[in-house]
């Protein structure tokens, strides 16, 4: 699957032509941090699954990208930004590029930043069966101590080392894991052992990914709690009753549950470990129980596909698409709108404690 939970910060890095085919430019807040990394799945993906050759993860086509500022589609999962964009914009930056296309640019300059985030990636390196193709969680990884050993070069370790004990590293996985497990489709299923076993196995494995990142330099955590997947429309189309699968929040709220306790085990062993936790599950929750509050009308349906609530065919260019995409949570059977999104990276960067702790992201990125 590709992800509901559930959202490029960085120094003004010369993005030159390939910012102005992505039509965003430098914002004009403050900058607050040197540079941004995103880790994640297709809530947080810019590009990435465009230069997957196999993968069928892809959002290159219309009529995502509707809203963009190009009105053209550029490998987001949504009809314009995704949280990426809002994330690095709050924090006075242009979005980060994609990795894989920078990569092979010898003009790359990852100092500012850069996207990781790949449609269809879970914390476990098989997440990904039913799309063919993504970039894990530990591939993500991968490319992260490369781009590190680069940034050593260029600048020292002292100099890399300052870059990297600044800067935002965004984290967004874990809802294609729980899709995978309690979702209906035999291919996309990774069902080892019990659901409370799974959920374990889940943790275990983020915590450490997370100790390789810290390892590679990385100190200001921006964690992003898996939403409540279970009330995407491709989860409520599967129940006649167009109810909320309720097996996969449970077990959500539990991993999300684990993280916290993970982050705060890391703030007690590693030092300068800090970190913003942001509920995205009863955030969202709000927004799909309380529409009318938050200014949407349809809290149930996606804006773009076929069939019922718009969640028996994904958004392609042969679906229909909702005339008013800011009035709609969903975007497509998995991911949000725009719209959403915004509210949702509004609140973690200065939304209270009651959904952003210990820090909200405009403190964590202050320190």
């Amino acid at each position: 699957m590709i992800n509901l939970t559930t959202r490029g910060l960085f120094l003004l890095m010369v993005l030159g032509s390939s910012m102005l085919i992505l039509g965003l430019n430098s914002t004009s807040d403050a900058q607050m941090v040197p540079a941004l990394f995103v880790f994640g799945d297709s809530l947080v993906d810019v590009g990435n699954n465009n230069h997957l050759p196999i993968s069928i993860a892809k959002a290159n086509f219309p009529h995502n990208g509707i809203d963009f500022p190009t009105h053209k589609p550029t490998g987001r999962f949504s009809n314009g930004k995704n949280a990426a964009d809002f994330l690095a914009e709050k924090l006075g930056l242009p979005s980060s590029p994609p990795y894989l296309s920078q990569v092979h640019n010898k003009s790359s300059n990852f100092l500012t930043g850069v996207s990781f985030a790949s449609g269809g990636a879970g914390i476990f390196d098989g997440t990904d069966q039913l799309y063919r193709q993504s970039i894990t969680m530990n591939k993500q990884i991968e490319y992260f101590a490369t781009v590190q050993g680069q940034m050593v070069q260029q600048l020292g370790q002292a100099g890399a080392d300052k870059i990297l004990s600044k800067a935002v590293i965004a984290i967004v996985i874990g809802s294609n894991d729980i899709l995978g497990y309690f979702g209906s489709s035999p291919s996309g299923q990774l069902k080892k052992g019990t659901p409370q076993e799974f959920v374990d196995s889940m943790i275990v494995a983020i915590k450490s990914q997370l100790k390789s990142i810290y390892d590679l330099g990385g100190r200001k955590f921006a964690m992003i709690g898996i939403g409540a997947v279970g009330c995407c429309p491709s989860q409520r189309d599967k129940n006649k009753t167009e109810t909320c699968n309720e097996a996969a929040n449970f077990w959500a709220s539990k991993y999300n549950q684990g993280l916290q306790s993970v982050l705060q085990e890391y703030t007690a062993q590693l030092k300068d470990f800090q970190y913003t936790y942001f509920d995205t599950y009863n955030v969202l929750l709000n927004l799909i129980q309380q529409p009318a509050a938050y200014g949407f009308k349809e809290a149930k349906a996606a804006c773009c596909g076929l069939g019922n609530l718009k969640a028996k065919v994904a958004c392609l260019p042969f679906s229909s698409y909702c005339p008013n995409r800011s009035d709609h949570v969903f975007w497509d059977l998995y991911h949000p709108t725009e719209a959403t999104a915004r509210i949702i990276v509004d609140t973690a960067f200065n939304g209270p404690r009651q959904y952003a702790f210990p820090l909200n992201l405009q403190q964590l990125a202050s320190l």
